[in-house]
């Protein structure tokens, strides 16, 4: 056989003996021979079978049988040893290569790790990714992170791999377990069997989780950021395990990984917390100069209506519509000058204003009442020039209760202006109203055109109204005299020791009223006012004012002093009193809706009255002269009753009724008289 077939040549006469085969190969089939052979004895694996199954990465059964067929093949001591010493190297050199493979694996696993943690994960979806990751690199039954809290506890973050309902925020305690001592020593701690190893640190926590999960093998390593710690990665088994020392290094590899991206973690999700609140300062910022602009805005709109001489009821118009609400300003009495609507009827009452009003003057500044009521004083230094009353359609904020105090600044201007105006205009005034008075005839086509420049217009209904306050010096009510009629857009002028007041209006009542409730609070004690008209042109000013004096003459006579009185307050009296003697106008405003039934529904209420009267108020009389049943007369009392009212019988009111009647009668009979002459061409008799 030739060298390719691995056998020796053979010389004549002699049997070829076959070479010796290698381990794990056939033999090569035997040369042509026709000849019988002797079967030969296996031959004994050498060093060079171990080599071409370590080249062929067989597995570690083929190692073990070597051995076998070497003993089998009658291998001597010295094969024997060399053949062992091959598979021992052999094997040194498999664990030697699984371990690189399996450091390659790490490193590729650590590597796909830290890519991983460099995405934007929120800090729960970080921790659960470290602990995914733990249990696939060092096949953990279990993984979970704790982390430690500033008073120097820790409480389990998340875990991967439990097979119980695990609490997430289980407390482990203060230096319990083997978080605290891995985090103290900055090193690994770890044990093989926990139940039974004594000599690491037990905790309440710690021991509840693997009694839980019927764990074993636990091991701890610290997330180490610098000089510190942020926790601790844990890996655990159900079976006892030792950890290698490679193993350890990983999962510390893995801790330190995961610290730097808790870290970053932690940082990104304050860095979001902070650019949140800049967002929301921002936000609120913008709001707040928006709000600061607005009210910048409205203030100047409020100071420019006052500089440019605007009413005060511009004014609150423009203070309610900036704070869309209701306004009224009101005197220092509590009495409403000007008013944009009507409170709501759930605002509260007057006496709780009052007080409110009070409190709000002492303190200086608004305060809020239920129903989104608010009341804001008006000062002038020290000066009380009012309040003012809000009731707004939603709560107010900081800016509009700002906005409410500039309001009450501004009203407080133009209050102050317009005193100054009264006063510089007041001799103007009183010049005026003392030519009016004194020469009642005069037809100045000049004075009417100084009176309209002033915006008086006395060609329009104006009533007089005389005051005289009841003690004290005048001086403080004429003061208030001027600025009253200034903002009135009347005249005022000093009589006799009593304020003379022209105003517009047809109530002369009403104006009484009204100068008495402002006027006495101001000065402390009753002021006594008589009121007449209305005008019906310049030149009525003096007669009017002479009846509103008579009016207050009459009322001290009456001995009522500190009230009111008018023509028609006082009833016949006012008729005596006045220059006119309007016989019809009293007889309208004494039994006026009686005449009035009788003409629309052809009635006799007035026969009924009028014969009521003549008998003595006797209803049964008064039945007889009418001709007509007492029932009759009774309904018809009722009906008189529904029309002047339940205290038409009382003695001054049935007194009046009689002269109205009277004064009636004489007033037809007179017409009468006046017609006959008519017709005959002749004077009246």
């Amino acid at each position: 056989m030739d060298r390719d077939n691995g056998t020796a040549p053979t010389g004549s006469g002699t049997t070829p003996t076959p070479a010796p085969t290698p381990a794990g190969t056939t033999p090569a089939p035997a040369t042509t021979s026709t000849a019988p052979t002797a079967p030969t004895a296996p031959t004994a694996p050498t060093a060079l079978a171990v080599l071409e199954l370590l080249a062929q990465e067989a597995p570690e059964a083929r190692f073990d049988a070597l051995l076998h067929e070497a003993r089998r093949a009658g291998a001597d001591g010295a094969g024997l040893t060399d053949l062992n010493r091959a598979l021992e190297l052999a094997r040194s050199v498999r664990a030697g290569a699984g371990r690189r493979q399996q450091r390659e694996a790490a490193l590729a696993a650590l590597v796909d790790t830290a890519q991983d943690l460099t995405s934007p994960y929120d800090l729960d979806g970080l921790l659960r990714v470290i602990t995914r990751r733990a249990r696939r690199l060092l096949t953990f039954d279990m993984a979970w992170v704790s982390l430690d809290r500033p008073d120097g506890t820790a409480y389990v973050r998340t875990s991967d791999g439990g097979t119980t309902a695990l609490d997430p925020d289980l407390d482990l305690g203060a230096g319990n377990g083997l978080g605290g001592p891995a985090g103290a020593r900055h090193a690994p701690v770890w044990t093989a069997d926990h139940p039974a190893d004594a000599g690491v640190p037990h905790g309440p926590g710690i021991d509840a989780l693997a009694r839980a999960e019927g764990l074993r093998a636990i091991i701890a390593v610290p997330l180490r950021h610098g000089d510190s710690t942020l926790g601790a990665l844990y890996g655990a088994d159900r079976g006892a395990r030792r950890f290698t020392p490679d193993e350890i290094g990983l999962l510390l590899s893995l801790a330190d990984l995961a610290a730097v991206a808790i870290e970053k973690a932690r940082l990104l999700e304050r860095t979001r917390a902070e650019v949140g609140e800049l967002e929301r300062f921002g936000s609120r910022t913008n709001t707040a100069l928006t709000r600061v602009r607005y009210l910048w805005e409205c203030h100047a709109r409020l100071a420019g209506l006052v500089l440019d001489g605007a009413s005060l009821s511009t004014v609150a118009r423009a203070t309610a519509d900036a704070l869309d609400g209701v306004l009224q300003v009101r005197d220092p009495g509590g009495r409403p000058l000007i008013s944009t609507g009507p409170l709501p009827a759930a605002a509260p009452d007057e006496e709780d204003v009052a007080r409110a009003a009070l409190a709000v003057h002492t303190d200086r500044r608004p305060v809020e009442l239920p129903g989104d009521v608010w009341l804001a004083p008006v000062l002038a230094g020290a000066e009380d020039l009012g309040v003012l009353v809000l009731h707004a359609s939603a709560p107010l904020t900081a800016e509009d209760v700002r906005l409410l105090q500039m309001a009450a600044q501004s009203v407080a201007s133009l209050i102050l202006i317009q005193r100054g105006t009264a006063a510089a205009e007041g001799p103007v005034h009183e010049e005026l109203l003392r030519e009016l008075l004194d020469r009642p005839n005069r037809s100045d086509r000049h004075l009417l055109e100084r009176t309209r420049r002033l915006g008086i217009e006395l060609d329009r209904p104006h009533v007089v109204v005389v005051a005289r306050p009841e003690g004290g010096e005048l001086g403080k009510a004429v003061a208030w005299a001027s600025s009253y009629a200034y903002r009135m857009n009347g005249l005022k002028g000093v009589r006799r020791g009593c304020i003379v007041l022209v105003l517009p209006g047809s109530d002369a009542s009403a104006a009484a009223r009204q100068v008495s409730a402002e006027l006495s609070p101001m000065l402390g004690h009753p002021v006594s006012t008589g009121a007449a008209g209305p005008t019906g042109g310049a030149r009525e000013v003096a007669r009017v004012y002479a009846e509103a004096v008579r009016c207050l003459d009459a009322l001290t006579a009456l001995d009522g002093a500190g009230g009111t009185a008018s023509l028609g307050e006082l009833g016949f009296l006012g008729l005596l009193l006045s220059t006119d003697h309007d016989v019809e106008a009293f007889v309208e405003s004494t039994i006026g809706p009686v005449l009035r039934y009788d003409a629309t529904r052809f009635t006799e209420l007035t026969r009924t009255l009028e014969a009521y009267f003549d008998s003595g108020a006797s209803p049964t009389h008064a039945a007889e002269a009418l001709h007509v049943h007492a029932n009759t007369v009774s309904r018809r009392l009722d009906r008189i009753a529904e029309l002047l009212g339940p205290l038409w019988q009382k003695p001054d009111r049935a007194l009046e009724i009689q002269m109205a009647l009277r004064l009636r009668k004489a007033s037809a009979v007179l017409h009468d008289r006046r017609a006959e002459a008519a017709r005959r061409g002749t004077g009246p008799q």
